[in-house]
């Protein structure tokens, strides 16, 4: 069995950690940028200087960590220190996933939200989006306690997402329920298992 790299996206509330958790529950190797970022985040960790340089001493928590809450108030309302705080920090997360997956085998996937955007998909060997329409992405955003004003803030800051479908090899579509989301992922399962591992008998469809 060879390694296959996979990044997984999707926007604000697309339904994208679903699909990770269901990969994760399949046996493959998944790894959130979100959790790489808030180990940076930490006292001594090298997020802690981007933000200090960036952003100043008072996103800089009693602690030594970040603030994040504070840093997403700032950044998700002001585009150029949100691009800027991007540029310098996915260098960092590309660079720790590649250390903890290079000794991997198997199916092996980074969820990353602006996975495309920041320039990651040429050393995958698939990328998959998890789509659906603003306005439902927005509604969930919101069920699931943002605030309307910092969801629609965060969905301007993502994007149209144009760039995430046209940079992605499959396209998982969560306009719908979630049986046909989980019917979309068994497929996904299905055909990661079989690219990671072509001469392994064929696996069974899940029910």
């Amino acid at each position: 069995m060879h390694r296959l790299t996979v990044g997984l996206t999707g926007g604000l509330a697309s339904g994208k950690s679903t699909v990770a958790n269901w990969l994760s529950e399949a046996g493959f190797r998944v790894v959130d940028a979100d959790r790489l970022v808030a180990e940076m985040y930490q006292r001594g960790g090298a997020g802690v200087a981007v933000v200090r340089d960036l952003l100043g001493a008072d996103f800089i928590d009693k602690s030594g960590a970040v603030d994040r809450a504070k840093v997403a108030a700032r950044v998700f309302t002001n585009p150029k220190e949100l691009r800027a705080l991007e540029c310098a920090i996915h260098p960092l997360v590309r660079r720790r996933f590649e250390e903890i997956v290079a000794d991997a085998q198997g199916v092996v996937v980074l969820e990353a939200t602006l996975l495309i955007e920041a320039g990651y998909a040429p050393g995958f060997d698939l990328i998959v989006t998890v789509e659906a329409d603003a306005e439902t992405r927005l509604r969930r955003a919101m069920a699931r306690g943002l605030d309307e004003a910092s969801a629609r803030a965060r969905l301007m800051a993502q994007g149209d997402g144009n760039l995430r479908r046209k940079g992605a090899h499959r396209i998982i579509d969560n306009s719908g329920d979630f049986a046909h989301l989980r019917r979309q992922a068994d497929e996904l399962i299905i055909e990661l298992e079989r690219l990671c591992n072509p001469r392994a008998p064929h696996t069974p469809q899940r029910a």
